[in-house]
């Protein structure tokens, strides 16, 4: 037999198969209390404001579109110009910082993709997150700290928010930053 045990970040235990699905159903059921409303409605339900619109640090655009298509450069984890997760999970930083810092990377996506849409109920779809956390090589959990990013993404447009993902970490980030994220969002008429 084997035993898939996960680990809460809340609580920092192991969590137990059966537990682990106690709380998935427990989350399905949050997540069909929020989805109706607007992405935005939902937001000021969870009581997360869109942080100011990251701009670009260096010599490129903050997205692309092709077609109906949004791609995003990285959003990392600013608040108001200032980063507030620097360094690497695994030495600086703990797991339950690098899900935050997650968290903060998507609500700056949030953010631009408000900004070129004009509405976050203009998303058809988040199709894809791609997010690279800086770590030391003995840093195993970064699906975990990914984890925050995908947790808002799905609780804010719900079936809309079921996406694909990619994770790379890296011995060094731009500018220290703990997380970077990429968007590839599909944007309706």
């Amino acid at each position: 037999n084997h035993i898939h045990v996960d680990f809460d970040l809340n609580e920092c235990r192991p969590i137990s198969l059966s537990e682990r699905t106690k709380n998935k159903l427990e989350e399905k059921m949050k997540l069909k209390a929020l989805t109706s409303g607007t992405p935005e409605e939902r937001l000021e339900e969870l009581g997360l404001e869109l942080p100011p619109v990251p701009e670009a640090v260096a010599d490129y655009v903050t997205h692309s579109q092709i077609g109906h298509i949004i791609y995003t450069s990285g959003m990392l984890p600013w608040i108001a110009g200032h980063l507030k997760f620097k360094g690497k999970m695994g030495a600086e930083l703990t797991v339950e910082q690098g899900y935050e810092a997650s968290q903060l990377s998507a609500l700056n996506g949030l953010s631009l993709l408000q900004s070129i849409t004009g509405d976050l109920g203009r998303i058809k779809r988040i199709h894809r997150l791609e997010g690279t956390g800086g770590a030391t090589p003995d840093f195993f959990d970064m699906p975990l700290t990914l984890n925050g990013a995908s947790h808002h993404i799905s609780t804010v447009f719900g079936e809309k928010g079921a996406h694909s993902r990619m994770i790379y970490s890296n011995p060094s980030m731009p500018i220290d930053c703990a997380t970077l994220l990429v968007f590839w969002a599909e944007v309706g008429h």
